[in-house]
């Protein structure tokens, strides 16, 4: 059995786990809304400059729009290669983009915000932003794909343009329900709603808004939903693919931090006491601070990531009431 097989058990429902707050550092649900947030507000700004000054919806689209979406055409897109990331975090109220901009936006993030928030808490902060991005990549290769290998899209190849987070959130929304698929909603009513029906909802409202726009999106949508479950797939055999992302982002962020002094560990300092016992044999005691410091780091990167030792420590402090 993987490490993540745990999270499809009863982990998430005891009582001594530790949510992340709305405001707490380094959220990366509220980061990812804050940015939709941030492309959506930005294009609208600009629209509304573009109708003050008696410019069409066309000149919107085709000056402002088209640099933020991700084209149909290969070889248009080899010339904006930025929209493979650009289109996954912008909705426009682009009247040819399927219109609604704005009710987009607010669906998608409401829809990510209720599985982004069961992820967090179960897997850990480190992974929602990877499959979203996940989700969002699989998404723009399917779609431009269709265009290629489907006939009939063939002809719409030049004028296609895919927007909006609905690969990427639905990325998150079959990722979450794969990891956990027993999570339930509302459990005093009836034993709860398990969460595949909240996922099989969202999928047939998400499919019915792209049904009359082209195929191509609803393969954009079923791609992100390929990638989610391939994520928890490959985590529970053992292969995090949220691993290299984070140490990437990590790199770039403290590139240019000084370097740290090679000091013992407070942890050896403070929380391990030896003894009399073997060398290397290190027993915890149990205090706040140390049980604070692994709920973070589960917080951070999942339960998975925890050495022996750190488990040993929680199995511990749920057999004591020494805190």
């Amino acid at each position: 059995m993987g490490e993540a097989d745990r999270y499809s058990r009863n982990e998430y429902n005891s009582p001594k786990r530790f949510r992340l707050l709305l405001g707490a550092d380094s959220n990366a649900l509220i980061a990812l809304i804050a940015l939709n947030a941030v492309f959506l507000i930005l294009l609208l700004c600009v629209q509304v400059g573009f109708f003050v000054g008696s410019r069409t919806e066309t000149d919107f689209y085709s000056t402002i729009v088209r640099w933020f979406e991700l084209p149909g055409n290969i070889i248009t897109f080899t010339t904006r290669p930025w929209t493979l990331f650009t289109y996954m975090f912008t909705d426009s109220s682009y009247a040819a983009m399927g219109g609604g901009g704005v009710i987009r936006f607010i669906s998608n993030m409401i829809w990510l915000w209720a599985f982004g928030f069961i992820l967090q808490d179960i897997a850990g902060n480190s992974k929602l932003i990877p499959i979203y991005i996940y989700g969002g990549l699989a998404g723009a290769i399917f779609f431009i794909l269709a265009h290629y290998a489907i006939p009939p899209l063939a002809t719409q190849r030049d004028t296609a343009g895919l927007l909006g987070a609905n690969a990427a959130v639905m990325a998150v929304a079959v990722a979450t329900t794969t990891l956990a698929p027993d999570y339930r909603f509302f459990r005093q009513i009836r034993n709860g709603i398990p969460i595949w029906v909240l996922t099989g909802i969202y999928i047939l409202i998400d499919f019915a808004g792209v049904a009359g726009v082209g195929a191509a999106y609803a393969l954009s949508h079923l791609a992100g939903a390929l990638a989610g479950f391939l994520f928890v797939l490959f985590l529970q055999k053992g292969k995090d693919g949220s691993i290299w992302m984070n140490k990437f982002y990590n790199y770039v962020m403290h590139l240019f931090d000084p370097k740290p002094r090679k000091n013992q560990s407070a942890a050896d300092k403070i929380f391990y006491d030896a003894g009399n016992r073997k060398p290397y044999e290190k027993t915890p005691n149990i205090t706040q601070k140390k049980l604070d410091e692994i709920l973070d780091k589960i917080n951070q990167k999942g339960y998975h990531f925890l050495t022996k030792e750190e488990k040993e420590f929680l199995d511990k402090v749920s057999n004591t009431d020494e805190i």
